[in-house]
């Protein structure tokens, strides 16, 4: 649904203050106790807004360590311009955190993930419709960054920025980018020697990130408006790992999580990295001399990676009403919608812009603009709450392949299986 714009939100002067911001330390607490979680700093108490006349808002994220400095610039600057304050909060497990902390009354007014929850919150009631408090109208975003806050009608919570994974080189080690899957591989051979701790490619082997080779093929994991709507254990699925273990898992480190594959390129290790806009200020403070491209050419097929739209979440202390919510609400429409701050965010952090004004626009650094044409070419998470199920099931079966253990049909089929029982 397309809300009706009823005010103009006031444009705030972005983050301006984010570099001399940036080296101030903010000790990281809200209301429903994060349990003295904080970001590094001298724990000054100040959360990132102080009390304000307006009211203060307990926001909650999880966030990289490179990438706290300017959340907390971003508070600030929301503070400094408004009657409103903001206390942040960097939560270790979102997940477990939210689904714990919401339904005992002691949630924050909002948090911050990607779009997939958004079905599954919204039926547990972690989550509530504020369509009817905004100010902002949705038809300022792209289509799927609307889209992907909206559920059964209701609107719970405002997007701020796409996302996907897609590749990534080490330009000291590769010349140029791969124009098809062949390129990549003679690259990646002609560097790859474990014994030197040197990688063709480091890529977490997990289902985000697995995802563009899986349902490169026209395989899918789940699609409500497919029959069957589980597509795992179809032969276009076990067709694209297939792939990724024939091409691309022999030049890759043997632990397939996150951390060591990341480190390895960050490190200067690996010709090659599959990795999101959100990693690349982790390569900027490691000095790494990097280019980022689209995926490679794939003979029969093309790389379709999952997409997902970073967004802030009106957590169920929202419907109380109270200064508290109105600071929210104000703070995530001010974070949305304002260009400058989204500006800054795309040519400092990679973040990809869903405000329509910015989408394309020469503004946005090289890197930014092709992490747009990957978002492009993939294909968004699914919101249904069936999804939740799925993730578990096919990660332990893409560990499982990875490390020989199954084969990719064998693997894949028994993720499908243990899925559908899971459903009943």
């Amino acid at each position: 649904m397309t809300m009706e714009r009823r005010t103009v939100l006031k444009r705030i002067g972005g983050v301006g203050a984010a570099t001399a911001l940036a080296g101030c330390s903010v000790q990281e607490q809200g209301s429903g106790g994060s349990e003295g979680e904080t970001a590094s700093g001298d724990g000054d108490g100040s959360g990132g807004g102080s009390q304000q006349s307006g009211g203060t808002a307990t926001a909650w994220y999880q966030l990289q360590d490179s990438e706290i400095p300017a959340r907390e610039a971003a508070m600030e600057s929301f503070a400094s311009e408004t009657e409103f304050g903001v206390e942040g909060s960097d939560i270790s497990n979102m997940e477990k955190k939210t689904t714990s902390a919401i339904p005992a009354g002691q949630g924050p007014e909002i948090f911050e993930w990607a779009h997939d929850w958004v079905g599954d919150y919204y039926q547990r009631e972690f989550v509530v419709d504020q369509s009817e408090e905004l100010s902002v109208s949705l038809d300022q975003f792209t289509d799927a960054a609307a889209s992907a806050v909206q559920f059964d009608d209701a609107v719970v919570g405002l997007p701020h920025s796409a996302e996907t994974v897609t590749l990534i080189y080490n330009a000291d080690i590769v010349d140029e980018a791969p124009e098809t899957i062949d390129d990549m591989v003679a690259a990646m051979e002609a560097y790859h020697d474990p014994d030197k701790s040197q990688y063709g490619l480091a890529a977490p082997f997990d289902p985000y990130f697995t995802s563009g080779w899986i349902q490169a093929f026209g395989g899918y994991y789940f699609d409500p408006e497919q029959d069957p709507v589980l597509g795992l254990d179809a032969d276009e699925a076990i067709e694209g790992l297939q792939f990724a273990l024939d091409t691309l898992r022999p030049y890759m480190p043997d632990d397939p999580n996150y951390e060591p594959q990341a480190a390895t390129f960050s490190e200067g290790n690996a010709a090659f990295a599959v990795n999101g806009p959100w990693y690349l200020p982790t390569l900027n403070q490691s000095d790494v001399n990097y280019e980022v491209a689209t995926f490679p050419a794939i003979d029969g097929g093309e790389a379709t990676p999952y997409t997902g739209i970073s967004m802030w979440y009106f957590a169920d202390a929202m419907s109380e009403g109270g200064a508290d919510a109105t600071a929210a609400r104000n703070f995530v429409e001010w974070f949305a919608t304002n260009e400058d701050h989204a500006t800054r965010l795309a040519q400092e952090q990679g973040a990809i812009p869903v405000l329509d004004s910015l989408v394309g626009s020469d503004e946005l650094p090289d890197h930014v603009q092709t992490y747009s044409q990957t978002v492009s070419q993939g294909v968004p998470m699914p919101t249904d709450p069936r999804m939740n199920k799925v993730w578990s099931p096919l990660e332990n079966a893409l560990i499982e392949a990875f490390n020989g253990d199954a084969s990719a049909e064998d693997a894949l089929t028994t993720a499908a299986e243990e899925i559908r029982s899971n459903w009943e």
